[in-house]
Order: C-alpha cells, then sequence, then structure tokens
C-alpha cells in the first residue's frame, strides 16, 4: 500500500479549501498528523447573529470534508473518515486517512472535476424547467450522504419563498445583523475571504425570490435591478436527526448535491435565511418524518456565476506535529 505523500495531502486541502461556506467564511482548519488530515471548526469565524448554534458553520467544514474526501479518492485511494473522532476535542470535526489505493472512478473523477466550477449564483435563471432525471441525479447524490432531497411542489415553493421573505426581514430588524453582512461585504483589495462585490448579484427588480441583500450595507451604484425567474425550482435539503453529527452529514451532502449539480450544467443558489429563524425553520421541518430542514437550495440554467476568493493554504493548514 502506498500511502499520499505529505505535499499530496496539502493539494488536497487545497482542493478542500473550495467547498462554499456561510458568506465564504471559510470557517475551517486542517493539521496533517501520521498520515491522516483532521479538519477542524475554526470558530474565530462563526457568524455569531446568523449562526449563534454553529450549525451553519458545521455545514460549512462539512463541505469541506466532503471535498477532501473526494480530493483523496481520485489520487487514487479510498478513505476511512471519522467524525468527532475525539471526545475531548469538540473542534476536531473529522480525521480523514487515505486507507488503501485504488484507482479513482469514472463517477469520483467528474464529480470532482466540478469543484473549480461550482460557485454560487445570484443572478437571474432562465425560464426552464430542471430535467426529471437532472433532479433524480441530486436526490440520489443527497441520499449517498445521508441525506434527503426534496423538490418544492408550485404551493409548497411559493410558501417557502414567503417564509424566505418573511426570514430576510426578521433578520434585517435583529441587532448586529447589519454589522455583521458589512464585515463579510467589506471590499479590500488583499481580502481572501467574505463577498465580494463581483459575486453580490443584481437586484430582484420583483422583490420576490429571497436572496440575501448584500446590497443592503455598501451602496452599489452599479448594481442593476433585473426580473428573476417566476417559478424557481426550489428543493429542500433535511436530515434525519438536528444535531453536530447531523449538521456535518448536511454539509457533506449539499457539497456532493451542488457539485453533481455543477456537472450537470446547472446553476446553484445556497438559500440558507428561512432556516435561519428558528420559528420559520420549524415550518420547513418534517416531524412526521423525523427530517430536519437544513438548507434550502434555488436550481437553473444560467451562465456560471463567479469565483470568491480563497485564505492560502499557510492560514488553514498545520504541518506541525501535535
Amino acid at each position: 500500500m502506498t500511502s499520499l505523500d505529505e505535499r499530496a495531502l496539502a493539494h488536497c486541502v487545497r482542493t478542500a479549501s473550495l467547498a462554499p461556506s456561510l458568506h465564504n467564511s471559510q470557517p475551517w482548519r486542517f493539521r496533517l498528523v501520521d498520515g491522516a488530515v483532521e479538519v477542524y471548526a475554526d470558530r474565530r469565524r462563526q457568524l455569531e447573529v446568523l449562526d449563534p448554534d454553529g450549525r451553519e458553520l458545521l455545514i460549512s467544514v462539512g463541505a469541506a470534508v466532503f471535498t477532501l474526501r473526494l480530493a483523496i479518492r481520485v489520487e487514487g485511494h479510498v478513505t476511512e473518515v471519522s467524525i468527532f473522532p475525539d471526545a475531548g476535542s469538540p473542534d476536531l470535526v473529522a480525521r480523514i486517512r487515505p486507507a488503501y489505493a485504488r484507482p479513482s472512478s469514472a463517477y469520483a473523477t467528474a464529480l470532482a472535476e466540478a469543484i473549480t466550477a461550482r460557485h454560487t449564483n445570484r443572478s437571474p435563471f432562465a425560464d426552464a424547467v430542471v430535467p426529471a432525471d437532472s433532479l433524480a441525479q441530486l436526490r440520489a447524490a443527497a441520499t449517498a450522504e445521508g441525506a434527503t432531497l426534496t423538490l418544492a411542489d408550485a404551493v409548497r415553493r411559493d410558501v417557502i419563498i414567503n417564509l424566505a421573505q418573511a426570514a430576510e426581514a426578521r433578520l434585517r430588524a435583529e441587532g448586529g445583523y447589519r454589522a455583521e453582512l458589512g464585515y463579510w461585504t467589506r471590499p479590500h483589495p488583499h481580502r481572501r475571504d467574505g463577498i465580494p462585490p463581483t459575486a453580490v448579484g443584481p437586484w430582484d427588480a420583483l422583490e420576490h425570490l429571497p436572496m440575501r441583500d448584500f446590497g443592503l450595507v455598501h451602496h452599489q451604484p452599479s448594481r442593476n435591478a433585473e426580473r428573476f425567474e417566476a417559478h424557481p425550482t426550489i428543493t429542500v435539503l433535511a436530515t434525519n436527526g438536528d444535531g453536530p453529527v447531523d449538521w456535518v452529514r448536511a454539509g457533506q451532502a449539499l457539497q456532493r448535491v451542488l457539485l453533481t449539480a455543477t456537472r450537470l450544467r446547472l446553476a446553484t443558489t445556497p438559500i440558507s435565511q428561512p432556516i435561519e429563524i428558528p420559528a420559520i425553520r420549524d415550518l420547513l421541518t418534517d416531524t412526521g418524518n423525523g427530517r430536519s430542514a437544513q438548507m434550502v437550495i434555488r436550481l437553473g440554467y444560467a451562465p456560471s456565476g463567479p469565483p470568491t476568493p480563497r485564505r492560502p493554504l499557510t492560514d488553514i493548514l498545520d504541518t506541525r506535529t501535535p
């Protein structure tokens, strides 16, 4: 058995850092230990107003865990993954070890090729129906990671949009929301995190779709108002449970779904506002089946969205022996 050396593992970590995160906060750290990669939650990057329980932080870290698994897989190794392996170190979210060599599958290779192409798209989508076969592949991607992805019918779609609008209004009225939003959207020429102006997207001219209003804090005179699709495709990602392990699972499922969508040439927008207000999130949770809503995802067709910056490897990777 040939293990991966530190240089190869560092390359996999660099790839994992391309995972999505709330406000592009990139709340993760990595450590190479005895041929394995440990993934830590970086609590300094937790959004206290939007995410006081750290649920979205762990979803973000979970997305990085899946991306790291995939990066190691295409390097020709099957992985062993332990979630929260050390009860005495609650911020150690996962330990991922290349277990044994096996050539990458065509599916894993194709999914990995979507990592650099995946970007959150906040622009209008085409008024086109997402094919049933594509939706089936997205549902299978969620199922593979122990989650469910449910397509909202016309009635439920309108309910979700209304709930998201109500959530956005509640968040705007909450103390500290504008300051927190401003921190993560403040432009700086050397900044390697947050949402740059190029990724904000246009206004929804009809103020219909539940898009995060990143223009709320900083005046952007070049930001145009455009008409978004009248009947968006909305899905809900859920897990059977609602604790830290489930949040990490949701993050892994989210990234597999987003990469699958990218491979299918679909644009995606994770929508988190209706999940950030507990009372509104409860309305999206299927208590009868024990499924907890973790993310709303908008799907459709549009030109590729712009990339967001990433922190340098030296900021997120520790190769020192603990």
